[in-house]
């Protein structure tokens, strides 16, 4: 076997493999050779890890002296689109290439020959008695009847020994049995009819259809309003992708949000896709990869990671809710999902749908600049209108300090209640109380490996850190000063709101949504199910509860802090509080009931709480983004982060410092430094950290010199240094 990229046995191969390595590593080509992007295992000193043949030897050792690749995997080969997409990532966000490549084999037994597996299902048996274990199982298996769990997967998820799913299974209660790892996925059809489509909505299908059959690659920013039916217009270019014979990709910023998005695609196509996150089991995760691989997976739901998966003919990827700051990735490797998505889809020849209710300023000016194609949706779907915004000025309200929910949005819950319909009180902070503090000497109770607050959780009987996940029980004496019972809770978490709320309204039933208050992701998915069902009347969350959820009997949003976003300093504080809040304000009224949106403010008349009220979105983002053009910051120039952290600070600043003075390349493509200065979490998991930012011209070649630039000193092996091109976040 030979041809273009073809290497004979014994020739010289470059494999790049996933350890933390700086370089690729040359090898001998195995018996029968191998092919340019086949997966390969390789000897490394005494270990064998999985690699990918990059290309040519590089040469400069003999040849005599090399090892020879030990196998070749039974996988599809990476192809050379895939290959290019992970150096151009590598270079744009400063990551190492063997970093990227494992973003890319995130998959277990890839090295697994084909075989067979035992599975187990849900049969139609009832057991002869029913106990708490048993009953996990079994709802466990009766939540998504679609998948199948391997004995570990299935007992390690319920919480159970395997002798409970070994009985289960001789009663008939659940059914035991063997068949091949990773089929490919039932076939979607195009074909089949979807949802009746408004005019507008039609149009921006049409025009997405008309995109996929031209071929090649652009992108659409797809604006509507919630509740106008982006989903249902962009599923219309999903099915064109799919009958093209080309495969699609959607991108949903949480978990949560994928049970409710897949039972509609299964409407439309009749069948489930495949999907890829973390809620998915390992079984599943690793039939996605080879299938996709193959060609055996047309359509994959997923999360930011689902854009390293080995597409073979990738032809849409829809990045869903945008805007969403999940989609940035804020360790390992840094990169922006939907920037790197279109990266993708350029390379792919692909088409790219970013949808969004309240687009990033970033695909908001992208568009205006004609670099992105724009459609709008500015009408909801049906009967459905847009909730009323007014603003309750708290500072005319009367409320005692320990009291969050102001008299006039008490009166607009109860008479929701009184209607049989539901009302969601929205606080973006998780827990019970983010301070607590001693009345007796004023000591915050703080992290002791971070400089960071613990925050009360008082459904778990313990404090957190939200930076580390570091616990500890709650005390009782003040670790400070010694005093009893002083310590007392300092502001408003979810928990401390539910109570509020338990005692205002007697009657209602409560349902608190955060994610720290749900094991798994499946829980998670159970408890929205339930709720948009009606089994709940108030429903008090974070920001978890803004993104996508249809909730029919919701008709009122009572926002408790909406001023809380604009504090600090971040360059994006406006642009996240008016997504948030309009986001939010958008789960009111989805049905064919009328919806309001009360925000209590303490500044009502801010231009960020005046421009949510008014509704003149247009306005806002002129505004914003003649600020950000003035000052020279994203998206009209760029920005880079880098945080130094270490256990010694003295020695992690002088390291910055030194950093900070020899900016000569830096100076070269004219690009400014700022810094040193503690990050505003100075410590976390004790690591002192110190920020320098580095801002650029918006054509400025930023990523070549902050290379030479941090390539002129020399990392201590305790001393960590991470660089974060366009930083979304500032900590």
């Amino acid at each position: 076997m030979s041809g273009p990229g073809f290497f004979p046995a014994g020739a010289r191969v470059a494999v790049l493999t996933a350890q933390p390595l700086d370089r690729l590593l040359d090898y001998t080509a195995p018996e029968g050779g191998c092919h340019a992007g086949a997966f390969v295992e390789v000897p490394l000193g005494p270990r064998r890890v999985a690699g990918v043949v990059w290309g040519p030897g590089q040469g400069g050792f003999d040849t005599a002296k090399l090892r020879a690749v030990h196998r070749v995997l039974d996988v599809a080969p990476m192809r050379a689109e895939m290959q290019d997409f992970l150096t151009r990532a590598a270079d744009y966000t400063l990551t190492p290439l063997s970093a990227m490549l494992r973003l890319a084999t995130r998959a277990p037994g890839l090295g697994d020959p084909p075989s067979m597996r035992r599975v187990y299902r849900l049969g139609g048996a009832e057991p002869d008695r029913m106990t708490s274990a048993r009953e996990r199982v079994i709802a466990l298996l009766e939540e998504d009847s679609t998948q199948r769990f391997t004995l570990g997967e299935l007992s390690g998820l319920a919480g159970v020994s395997a002798s409970v799913v070994k009985g289960l299974a001789r009663q008939g209660v659940v059914v035991e049995e063997d068949t091949p790892r990773d089929l490919p996925y039932p076939r979607l059809d195009p074909g089949r009819a979807g949802k009746a489509l408004t005019g507008e909505q039609a149009e921006a299908a049409a025009a997405l259809r008309t995109g996929l059959s031209a071929g090649g690659y652009a992108t659409t920013l797809l604006k509507g309003v919630t509740g106008s039916g982006k989903t249902e217009v962009y599923l219309e270019a999903v099915a064109e992708c799919l009958a093209q014979g080309r495969q699609a990709l959607v991108l949903l910023p949480e978990i949560a949000l994928t049970a409710e998005f897949l039972t509609r695609v299964e409407a439309r196509f009749g069948a489930r896709p495949a999907e890829w996150h973390s809620g998915v089991t390992m079984t599943e995760r690793r039939r996605a990869w080879r299938m996709v691989g193959e060609g055996g997976a047309q359509l994959v739901v997923g999360a930011r990671s689902a854009l390293f998966l080995p597409f073979r003919d990738l032809g849409l990827i829809v990045v869903d809710e945008e805007h969403d700051s999940s989609y940035k990735q804020e360790d390992g490797a840094l990169y922006n999902a939907r920037d790197m998505a279109v990266l993708r889809a350029s390379i792919a020849g692909a088409q790219v749908v970013l949808a969004s209710a309240t687009p990033s300023l970033e695909s908001w000016a992208n568009a205006q600049a004609g670099k992105y194609a724009r459609l709008d949706l500015p009408q909801r779907f049906g009967a459905a209108v847009m909730p009323e915004l007014a603003a309750i000025d708290m500072r005319a309200e009367t409320l005692p300090s320990d009291r969050w929910i102001s008299p006039t949005l008490r009166k607009a819950v109860e008479a929701r209640l009184a209607a049989g319909e539901q009302a969601l009180l929205f606080l973006n902070r998780r827990g019970f109380a983010p301070v607590t503090i001693c009345r007796a000497c004023g000591h915050q109770i703080g992290c002791d490996q971070c400089d960071a607050r613990m925050v009360e959780h008082r459904f778990r009987k313990q404090l957190m850190c939200h930076q580390c996940g570091e616990t500890k029980p709650v005390p009782s004496v003040c670790p400070a000063c010694g005093a009893e019972d002083r310590l007392a809770p300092i502001g408003p978490g979810v928990e401390r709101l539910s109570e509020e709320a338990a005692t205002l309204f007697p009657e209602a039933r409560i349902a608190v949504l955060s994610s720290d208050l749900f094991g798994s992701a499946r829980a998670l998915k159970t408890r929205i199910r339930e709720i948009a069902a009606g089994d709940a009347d108030i429903v008090i969350g974070t920001q978890l509860v803004a993104k996508g959820h249809n909730f029919p009997l919701l008709t009122l949003v009572g926002v408790i802090d909406a001023d809380l976003g604009l504090q600090g300093s971040d360059l994006r504080a406006a642009e996240r509080t008016f997504q948030l809040m309009r986001q939010v304000a958008g789960r009111a009224g989805r049905a064919e009931k009328p919806g309001a949106a009360l925000l209590q403010s303490f500044q009502p008349e801010h231009p960020v709480i005046r421009a949510i009220l008014s509704g003149d979105e247009e306005g806002f983002w002129r505004a914003e983004a003649a600020e950000r053009q003035a000052a020279g910051v994203p998206p009209y120039g760029r920005m880079a982060g880098i945080v130094l952290s270490g256990p010694d600070a003295p020695a992690v600043f002088d390291l910055a410092g030194r950093l900070a003075r020899a900016d000569a390349p830096l100076r070269r493509i004219g690009a400014q430094v700022f810094g040193p200065a503690p990050a505003p979490i100075a410590r976390i998991r004790g690591r002192h950290r110190v920020r320098l930012l580095v801002k650029a011209a918006k054509g400025a070649a930023l990523q070549p010199a902050l290379a030479a630039w941090a390539a002129q000193i020399r990392l201590p092996a305790n001393v960590r240094m991470s660089i974060d091109i366009d930083p979304q976040s500032f900590y």
